[in-house]
């Protein structure tokens, strides 16, 4: 037995340590074996190791030294060491004070172990090092990803939320004292790779799941702030989805599969209009996917105009649109007759017990180079009348009221009176119209109602029309890809609830920008983890997946045993079963980390 030094360069620093080591035969024969570290030594003479050695080794052997009666407290401890760690390693038992077992540093880890799963499978890592960011840079992306997908909040909450989590455990990274601001400038990092990443992703996931790129979806939201924004020029006041018309926005446009993948997404100002954003989006996603020729893009009635339209077809693709609902009265015949129609049926996901199969019939009318179809709908019919007769009601008690005001003199300017006619026209455009409102100096004002062109109203209620630049579809096939459409509202839903995208709290444009980036980051993640259960005949949602798997957690059960020494082992708690049916059903693995097992001498008071 003898005292070995180790001399260790880190960081233009020297540490020096000392080894108890002894001497043992193998079949490969003799070899050194550390028994324990002793630190450091130094300044202690050299002659001073070689006693301390042999002290030692006549404590374990229960020998005393001719000089000393007993080993002295520094010789004992050593040796104490020295014997726990033979009993560790040999396997040898020891006695566990049971009422002193103690449990502790619970972390979440059944939604990371799933979300880590499909980052992997999605190849993240990967395409972020392609994309030019540092291991760290990736490891935070990481976490604000995760973050953003398991539990949404603001980059300060996000930091601390990183310490409730099997997070540190899982990345082996320094995570105990992250801050904002890190992760503020992880964002500024991330900003201005989103095309390279996102055209990385598109491709890993087309391979992944055999995805085709065959139909295009694209809509719009819009997404509001809190604060002024004063520094971002694209927050701008405009039509509000979330009715904040109080607040400043931007509008989100965005582009899916027909498995509702995200494939481009691009972030325009407050104020844009839907019907100019479509020549911008097309060339982003010929960026993201290349030139995907003969693809159909499907777009709502807002873009339906002649001149997007043609924009598809310059960019190479074909479209199916929403024809405006004010040529509905052209095919009016056609929409009483009783025979020339297909009905197509769709039928509701098995885990939705309240939703009915829907029942649509569809028909070809018109001719040309655009296949037309008029479609009906007997819930849409009952929704449309529903929202005309209230519509119809909260008009005519505006109209009673203007009337009220005029016949007792509180508006008697004619400009000012016939601008508040206006006003009327134009909120409740769908019952106006058949409404006529006058006002003469004369006769004064009055209103009479067009029965014949209400009447015509009535009877087209539940129906709309579709058109297509795509020859040798069916009427039904068109309805089905058209009815594809909600993919991109549910990814919409998606981005606003569960992955919470809204409110947005960053002033500055490059961070707002970022911030949606990361929430389309996390989509990611959600829809290839839903599509892989519905692959397998489960439709649930991921909140219903991260809420079930919240039970499987990481914690440290600490063992206090009889001889001093205390063994904390720290390892995952054995998923439920349905924790474990959830995984086999993902492909996730049950368990991604193996227990750790530390001892120490226990300390007293």
């Amino acid at each position: 037995m003898y005292i070995r030094k180790t001399v260790k360069k880190y960081k233009d620093k020297t540490y020096t340590n000392y080894l108890l080591v002894e001497s043992i035969m193998t079949e490969k024969g003799p070899r050194q074996r550390a028994l324990c570290s002793l630190g450091d030594l130094g300044p202690r003479p050299r002659e001073e190791w070689i006693a301390l050695a042999h002290k030692i080794q006549d404590a374990l052997s229960g020998q005393a030294s001719l000089l000393d009666s007993e080993p002295d407290g520094e010789v004992r401890a050593i040796a104490e060491k020295v014997r726990a760690r033979g009993q560790r390693s040999a396997g040898g038992s020891v006695s566990i004070q049971v009422d002193q077992v103690r449990t502790g540093k619970l972390r979440l880890l059944g939604p990371l172990q799933v979300a880590r799963h499909f980052y992997a499978q999605l190849d993240l890592d990967r395409i972020l090092a392609e994309a030019k960011l540092s291991r760290r840079a990736r490891q935070l992306t990481e976490v604000m990803v995760l973050g953003r997908l398991i539990c949404p909040s603001s980059e300060r909450a996000t930091a601390d939320w990183v310490s409730r989590t099997a997070l540190v455990d899982l990345l082996e990274a320094d995570l105990e004292s992250l801050h904002e601001s890190s992760l503020y400038r992880n964002m500024d990092r991330l900003y201005g790779r989103r095309e390279a990443i996102e055209r990385a992703l598109a491709e890993r996931e087309k391979s992944l799941f055999e995805l085709e790129e065959t139909i295009f979806m694209y809509d719009l939201t819009s997404t509001y702030f809190e604060g002024q924004c004063a520094k971002n020029p694209a927050a701008q006041r405009g039509y509000s989805r979330d009715h904040r018309f109080d607040a400043r926005q931007v509008v989100i446009g965005l582009v899916v599969d027909r498995e509702g993948f995200p494939k481009a997404h691009e972030v325009f100002d407050g104020n844009r209009h839907d019907s100019t954003t479509v020549q911008d989006m097309l060339k982003v996603l010929e960026k993201r996917v290349g030139a995907q020729r003969q693809a159909l893009v499907v777009v709502d009635r807002g873009m339906s105009g002649a001149e997007n339209l043609e924009q598809i077809r310059q960019h190479g693709y074909d479209y199916l649109v929403a024809v405006s609902a004010g040529r509905r009265d052209e095919y009016l015949d056609q929409m009483e007759a009783e025979s020339g129609w297909t009905e197509v049926v769709r039928t509701p996901s098995p885990n939705n017990a309240f939703q009915n199969k829907t029942r649509i019939r569809v028909r070809s009318v018109g001719d040309g180079q655009e296949h037309l179809i008029l479609c009906f709908s007997e819930p849409r019919q009952a929704k449309d009348r529903a929202i005309r007769e209230k519509q119809e009601g909260r008009f005519l008690e505006d109209v009673n009221k203007l009337r009220r005001r005029i016949a007792r003199g509180q508006l008697k300017d004619a400009k000012k009176i016939h601008q508040s006619i206006g006003r009327l026209k134009e909120r409740y455009s769908r019952v106006a119209r058949y409404y006529v409102l006058e006002y003469t100096s004369r006769n004064g004002f009055s209103w009479r109602l067009e029965g014949d062109k209400r009447q015509r109203a009535a009877q087209l209620d539940g129906t709309y029309l579709l058109k297509t630049s795509r020859q040798g579809l069916q009427d039904h096939e068109i309805w089905l890809i058209y009815s594809l459409l909600t993919r991109v509202e549910n990814a919409f839903r998606s981005l606003k609830t569960p992955l919470a995208e809204r409110p947005i709290f960053h002033q500055l444009q490059r961070r707002a920008e970022t911030h949606i980036f990361l929430c389309v980051l996390a989509l990611h993640l959600l829809v290839a983890i839903e599509k892989t259960l519905r692959d397998r005949g489960v439709y649930t949602s991921w909140t219903t997946v991260r809420d079930s798997v919240s039970t499987h957690q990481v914690g440290s059960v600490t063992l206090p045993a009889s001889n001093g020494d205390v063994l904390t082992i720290r390892k995952p708690s054995t998923p439920e079963p349905e924790v474990r049916r959830l995984y086999d059903l993902l492909g996730v693995p049950h368990t991604v980390m193996k227990p750790i097992k530390t001892w120490k001498r226990r300390t007293t008071s």
